[in-house]
């Protein structure tokens, strides 16, 4: 799922198969679940130290990027904020639910975006939906239904219910933030954005944590340890590579092999963290991915998500 980003270090990955890029950066992204999960950081926690630590790297992006855009380009700041603050959203509620209910099916939950986007683009935009999206929407919620263990199921996690809410709940924080993010969006400004947006998530998981006491602003090691893996290798590398690989390729399959995502999230998840969804749990996994990968035929569906 893809934040929309500019084209990085072009130098360094020019002569890469760009689908072995897009690869490896779904796969970075997917190891952020299992970063959240082993830290035992709580939610806001884990958002405000990723986009702390992600935002220097960015910002010489962002200048770099505005020495090529040159002085007549036009710069918009509160969309990019406004989007920053869904985003910000999505991360705390995200880490919330990964303990919860677990880091695949938590990732896999996202993807109720993919719904919540084209109807802000038909109420906000008067965009209609593609016939794609139509026929793709009841199988994307029945699979969301039995992976999230609505359907009264046994399911995998301590608190699933509560933890498929949160990760719903930060899925409709990310489609906010792509849609207000594609409002903004302009050629020779994608990273400003970012750096604007990234900005607004962390201030927002200070909201989040500080009344309800679950920031830890000093956070020792361990921990500090997997919330720097999580902002180098979930969030910065992830995105430079995804960024850098899907001008490169066609919009199927790039869309394709954004899928890697959720998926390779559910398999870290039962590889490296011993997590055990039921089959009924995988077979909803199943379905909201094929119903994502119908939904976005010919397109990319979602955005590049960082992190």
């Amino acid at each position: 799922m893809t934040t929309t980003a500019s084209r990085p270090a072009p130098a360094l990955t020019r002569r890469v198969d760009p689908r072995l890029l897009a690869a490896l950066g779904s796969f970075c992204i997917s190891l952020s679940s299992v970063f959240i999960k082993v830290s035992h950081a709580s939610g806001s926690t884990s958002a405000f130290w990723r986009c702390l630590l992600a935002l220097p790297v960015l910002l010489v992006l962002a200048a770099r990027e505005r020495r090529k855009a040159g002085p007549r380009q036009r710069r918009r700041v509160l969309l990019p904020l406004l989007a920053g603050a869904g985003l910000g959203v999505d991360f705390v509620l995200w880490g919330e639910a990964i303990p919860r209910v677990g880091a695949g099916i938590a990732t896999v939950l996202l993807a109720v975006q993919v719904v919540i986007v084209p109807l802000l683009a038909l109420v906000f935009l008067a965009e209609r939906p593609s016939k794609r999206f139509l026929a793709a929407a009841p199988v994307l919620l029945g699979g969301i239904v039995l992976a999230g263990g609505f359907a009264g199921t046994g399911s995998f996690g301590p608190d699933p219910v509560t933890g498929a809410v949160a990760a719903l709940l930060a899925g409709a924080g990310y489609a906010g933030y792509l849609f207000l993010i594609r409002l903004s969006g302009g050629t020779g400004t994608q990273a400003r954005s970012l750096v604007l947006a990234t900005a607004s998530a962390g201030a927002v998981a200070v909201v989040f944590g500080l009344p309800t006491g679950t920031l830890d602003l000093a956070p020792g090691w361990p921990v500090f340890g997997w919330l720097l893996a999580l902002a180098v290798v979930g969030q910065l590398a992830g995105w430079l590579l995804i960024s850098a690989a899907l001008p490169r390729m066609p919009a199927t399959t790039g869309a394709t092999l954004m899928l890697l995502q959720p998926v390779g999230a559910v398999l870290l998840g039962i590889g490296l963290l011993g997590e055990t969804p039921g089959w009924i749990q995988l077979a909803g996994c199943a379905g909201v991915v094929a119903a994502v990968c119908f939904a976005g035929g010919g397109r990319a569906a979602g955005g590049n998500r960082p992190g």
